[in-house]
C-alpha cells in the first residue's frame, strides 16, 4: 500500500473508534472493532490504544517509519442510534469491503443527524422514568406524578446549566437539591405523600447518566487507566449528589422542617404493576437515550427481564446484592448472544436493563440518617449496600457478556486477540518489576 492508502486506511479506524468512545463504547469493544476494520483494510500489524479521552492506532510498516496517528476523544452522553450506525459502517468495511470514502461519507451522515425525537419528547422519558419508579417502590400515583414533574423540572434545570457550561459536578449538586427541596417542601406543606420516593426517583435519573457499567467492564478488560478515568468521574459526579442532598437536608434540620426517617425498603408492589413499571423505565431511559422505537421496545423488555430475575432469586432467599448480580449476569448474557441477530449494541440492552435495579432509595436513606438523625454508622452502612449493589450490577453485566460471547464467533475472535495483547502487555510490566 502506498502512503496515501495507508494514511486513509488509518484515518478511517482511527474515526470510528473515536465516535464509539465518545457515546461510551467500552474500550474493549472500541479495540475489537478498529482492528477489525484494520484488518479489513490490509493494515495487518496496527496496534490499537485508548485512554479515556484519546485513542491512539499505530501502523508497523515493513522497511519504512511507523505511522501513529492520535485523536482526542471529547465524551459526550449516550447516543445509541449513532453508536449502531458506526458500528453498522464498521461492519459495512468488513463484510462489504466498503470504499474508504464512501465510509467516511456514511459516517458524516450519522454524526450529522438530527435528532432522535423532539425536545418534548425527551422531557417526557425524563418524567416517565421517574414516575415508573415511584411505581415500582411502592408509591402511587401522587408520588409518581410529583416525581416526574420534579424530574422533568430536574432535567431542564440541568440542560441550562450545561448552557452555561457549569461543570458537570455542580450540575449533579444542583439537580440533586432541588430534588430533595421539593421533598422538604412537601413534608413541611404536611402534603400526604411518601416524599422519599420523590427524592429517590431523581437520584436514580442522576446516578443512571453515570458510566459505573464501562468503568467496571473496562477495568476487568485490562484497561485500567480508562477504566480510572471513568470511575474517578462517577465518583466525583456522586459526590455531587451527596452534596446537593446533605445541603438540603443539613438547611431543613437547622429550620426545625419535621422530617421523618425514610424507610430504604421498597413497599411491597403487586407483581404486574412492578413488571410493568421495570419495563416503562428501561424504556423510557432508552427514550432519553437517543434509541429508535424497536430498540425502545427491546429495552424495555430487558427491563421486565431483569426485574423478573431479581424477584425469583429474593424469593430463593438472595439477598440485594447476589440477587442484582444474578440479574445482571442474565441480562449481560442475554444481551451478548442477541448482538447480531438484532444489530443493537449490547450496551443499549444492559444499560437500559439494570436502571430498575439502581439504589436510589438507599442512597437517600442512607444520607438521610447521617444528615438528619446522626447516626453515622447507620447511614455508611446503607451506603455501602448501595455501592455494593451498583458493583455487583456491572461485575454482572460484565460476566454475562463474556459468557455470551462464544455464540458471537466474529466477535469473540478479536475480543481474544484483545484480551491476549493486554495479557501480554500485563506479563510483560510483571516480568520487568
Amino acid at each position: 500500500m502506498d502512503e496515501t492508502a495507508v494514511n486513509a486506511a488509518v484515518g478511517l479506524a482511527l474515526r470510528i473508534g473515536e465516535l464509539m468512545l465518545a457515546v461510551g463504547a467500552p474500550a474493549a469493544d472500541v479495540i475489537a472493532t478498529v482492528q477489525r476494520v484494520a484488518d479489513a483494510l490490509r493494515l495487518f500489524d496496527c496496534h490499537v490504544d485508548v485512554t479515556y479521552t484519546s485513542i491512539t492506532v499505530s501502523y508497523d510498516r515493513l522497511g519504512a517509519v511507523p505511522l501513529t496517528a492520535v485523536r482526542v476523544v471529547r465524551v459526550s452522553q449516550a447516543d445509541y442510534t449513532r453508536l449502531q450506525g458506526v458500528t453498522a459502517v464498521a461492519q459495512a468495511v468488513v463484510d462489504e469491503r466498503l470504499d474508504i470514502e464512501e465510509a467516511h461519507r456514511r459516517l458524516d451522515a450519522v454524526t450529522s443527524a438530527p435528532a432522535t425525537y423532539r425536545r418534548s419528547i425527551y422531557a417526557l422519558g425524563w418524567a416517565g422514568v421517574a414516575g415508573c419508579f415511584a411505581f415500582l417502590l411502592g408509591g402511587g400515583w401522587w408520588e409518581a406524578l410529583l416525581a416526574a414533574v420534579t424530574t422533568a423540572a430536574v432535567e431542564q434545570m440541568l440542560r441550562i446549566l450545561n448552557r452555561w457550561l457549569l461543570p458537570p459536578f455542580f450540575q449533579q449538586a444542583a439537580g440533586a437539591a432541588l430534588a430533595t427541596g421539593v421533598a422538604v417542601l412537601l413534608v413541611a406543606l404536611d402534603v400526604n405523600v411518601r416524599s422519599s420516593l420523590v427524592v429517590a426517583a431523581g437520584i436514580v435519573v442522576l446516578l443512571a447518566g453515570l458510566s459505573l457499567v464501562s468503568a467496571t467492564q473496562d477495568a476487568i478488560d485490562g484497561f485500567p487507566v480508562t477504566a480510572g478515568g471513568r470511575a474517578f468521574e462517577v465518583v466525583t459526579l456522586t459526590t455531587g449528589i451527596v452534596v446537593g442532598i446533605a445541603g438540603v437536608l443539613d438547611l431543613a434540620r437547622r429550620s426545625q422542617v419535621p422530617l421523618e426517617v425514610v424507610s430504604t425498603v421498597a413497599a411491597p408492589v403487586p407483581v404486574p404493576v412492578a413488571l410493568t413499571a421495570s419495563a416503562g423505565i428501561a424504556g423510557f431511559w432508552a427514550v432519553v437515550s437517543h434509541a429508535r422505537p424497536r430498540a425502545v421496545g427491546l429495552a424495555a423488555v430487558a427491563g421486565a427481564l431483569a426485574w423478573t430475575v431479581f424477584s425469583l432469586t429474593g424469593l430463593l432467599g438472595a439477598g440485594p446484592v447476589l440477587a442484582s448480580g444474578a440479574a445482571a449476569v442474565v441480562l449481560g448474557f442475554a444481551a451478548e448472544a442477541l448482538t447480531r441477530p438484532l444489530r443493537l449494541p449490547p450496551q443499549l440492552l444492559v444499560v437500559c436493563g439494570i436502571i430498575p435495579l439502581l439504589p436510589g432509595l438507599a442512597v437517600y436513606g442512607g444520607l438521610f440518617t447521617v444528615v438528619v438523625n446522626n447516626d453515622i454508622n447507620g447511614g455508611l452502612t446503607a451506603l455501602v449496600g448501595a455501592l455494593a449493589v451498583g458493583l455487583a450490577l456491572a461485575a454482572g453485566v460484565t460476566l454475562g457478556e463474556y459468557l455470551g460471547r462464544p455464540l458471537n464467533g466474529r466477535r469473540d475472535r478479536y475480543d481474544k486477540r484483545v484480551r491476549r495483547s493486554r495479557f501480554l502487555r500485563r506479563s510483560r510490566t510483571a516480568d520487568q518489576r
